[in-house]
């Protein structure tokens, strides 16, 4: 495979906007900066404390969503890396955080699971018809159930291309690597699978239109690149379905970046 040249940028920062945990009392550790209770002027009313209110926080929930900002020189430009798995969840951190939405100039789905997926529905009413493009993979779409020990097949909420249309997104789909921010942060697209040791995602099926068929590969599951001078590659990852070497290795492949 030809190596993409991916233009270095001088910084890159994520700011998780959606993660399982939230915990004021975690400390700062290197370069992660955390939220802590008493940082934030917004409150919410209380009828039960004597003054009368409460500190906003973060909602947790089980999903993911984050924020990928890059700069070079004078210019910052962002990403939005998934949306969570609530309608709100998004929507609510971004004003708890004090993220301008407005800056988020396109958004990567990392696959079609839908606690990644779903706050696409709060940013849409927070937003508005803004024409924001989606990057996703095609089999994003697929129709999906997980059979996980003990349990009954649960068939997994699907999202809806003509809702996301209808509410303003623009959808763009592709198997191959893409550039975002003027070649700045690269899309995998689809992850070549080299390990021998990587199962993907072993307990889910997809309807084929007639019957379900085991679909561990999670073949839509995509990462997106960034290439921070002097120091190389930060890649990133949803749920990492396609194997976190896997995905290294590809990002390496494509960039030609060790």
């Amino acid at each position: 495979m030809e190596s993409i040249r991916l233009d270095p940028v001088e910084e890159v920062t994520i700011t998780v906007a959606i993660d399982n945990v939230v915990d004021v009392f975690m400390p700062d550790q290197g370069p992660a900066s955390r939220f802590r209770d008493g940082s934030t002027s917004l409150h919410r009313p209380s009828r039960t404390l004597e003054g009368g209110s409460v500190d906003e926080l973060p909602l947790a929930e089980h999903g993911f969503a984050a924020l990928v900002t890059v700069v070079s020189g004078a210019r910052r430009q962002t990403v939005l890396f998934d949306a969570g798995r609530t309608p709100d969840g998004l929507r609510h951190n971004l004003h708890v955080l004090r993220l301008d939405p407005r800056d988020i100039t396109a958004v990567v789905l990392s696959h079609g699971h839908f606690d990644h997926t779903t706050g696409l529905d709060g940013l849409a009413r927070l937003m508005g018809r803004s024409r924001l493009p989606v990057i996703i993979h095609p089999e994003f779409w697929s129709r999906r159930r997980l059979l996980l020990p003990g349990r009954e097949p649960w068939e997994l909420p699907s999202t809806s291309r003509s809702a996301l249309v209808g509410v303003g997104f623009e959808i763009v789909e592709g198997r191959q690597p893409s550039f975002l921010l003027d070649g700045r942060l690269l899309v995998t697209g689809e992850i070549d699978r080299t390990s021998d040791f990587e199962p993907g995602f072993p307990f889910q099926d997809a309807w084929d239109g007639q019957a379900w068929k085991p679909d561990p590969m999670v073949l839509d599951d995509q990462a997106v690149i960034v290439h921070v001078r002097d120091r190389g590659l930060v890649v990133m990852t949803g749920c990492g379905h396609a194997g976190i070497i896997n995905t290294l290795r590809y990002a390496q492949r494509l960039t030609g970046v060790e």
